[in-house]
């Protein structure tokens, strides 16, 4: 398949078109060195193509398979013609897997919105779900918000779409040390990032309008990892707490750092990530 040349993704990388559940999914696989490590799924943030994710994937062990995805509408994935909502979605990932060859359960990662996908995967999908690790995210419309200010920057797309806009709003949006390097967000979230319309930024958005997994957070049986960020106003801190107690089986890492710190602090993060993901 034809590769489109803005996509910076190392030669190696499986990068492809699936169709599943109707759906049809912008993919990568990095394959991994090592088939016995349980591959890794990453769900990404609201509006961001899976390049956006690259200096996390760059920053873990290459023996670990690495899996990510555009949601509809989102980078290549094509806009969907109806709306969606994460209970619609969890079935089109995992039929994705299974297109790609990965039938055994898998370890997943979610960020920011993809945490909210994530969780509903792993009790969609729990037999496909190994071990769970949300990052800078929450419980949806239940949960300690942001300021409202930041939270309505989050209505438009803007950002993704503007770089300079990116810099100017990084540090009060993000958090961490975005605020003393606004560059280091247009970075992430600019370098290498694939326009999709408007439209797959409000689909997005509103697939979470109403939901919240507090009804539900018990029934997460996974051992999960909860890393947040001491400066992140967009999913203050005090969120992962509450979620660290309510979870049956969950361990809480705080970092210094803002919402981005995934990607802009990347060679801090894996390894701590990796080390749950490897603990017997």
């Amino acid at each position: 398949m034809r590769r489109d040349r803005a996509v910076p993704i190392h030669a190696r990388d499986e990068v492809r078109r699936v169709e599943a559940a109707g759906r049809t999914l912008w993919t990568s696989v990095r394959h991994g060195t090592d088939p016995a490590l349980t591959p890794l799924l990453l769900m990404n943030g609201i509006g961001a193509t899976l390049e956006v994710l690259q200096p996390f994937v760059d920053a873990l062990d290459r023996r670990r398979t690495v899996i990510r995805f555009d949601v509809p509408g989102v980078g290549h994935s094509p806009r969907p013609v109806v709306p969606y909502v994460l209970g619609t979605l969890t079935p089109v990932v995992a039929g994705v897997l299974t297109r790609l060859g990965f039938d055994r359960p898998v370890d997943v990662l979610g960020m920011s919105w993809g945490g909210g996908l994530a969780q509903h995967f792993a009790v969609q999908h729990r037999r496909r779900c190994r071990r769970l690790v949300l990052a800078a995210t929450g419980t949806g419309t239940l949960m300690l918000p942001g300021s409202p200010r930041v939270l309505g920057r989050m209505l438009t797309p803007r950002r993704h779409r503007d770089p300079e806009y990116a810099r100017r709003i990084a540090g009060e949006m993000y958090g961490g040390t975005v605020r003393s390097d606004p560059e280091r967000a247009a970075r992430v979230l600019h370098a290498a990032t694939r326009l999709g319309p408007r439209r797959g930024y409000y689909y997005q958005l509103a697939s979470t309008t109403g939901w919240s997994s507090l009804p539900f957070l018990r029934l997460i049986r996974q051992p999960t990892l909860i890393v947040a960020g001491d400066d992140d106003p967009i999913v203050p801190v005090a969120n992962a707490r509450l979620m660290g107690r309510l979870l049956p089986d969950a361990q809480v890492h705080i970092y210094r750092g803002g919402h981005l710190a995934l990607l802009t602090e990347a060679s801090v993060l894996a390894p701590v990530i990796e080390g749950f993901l490897d603990r017997a």
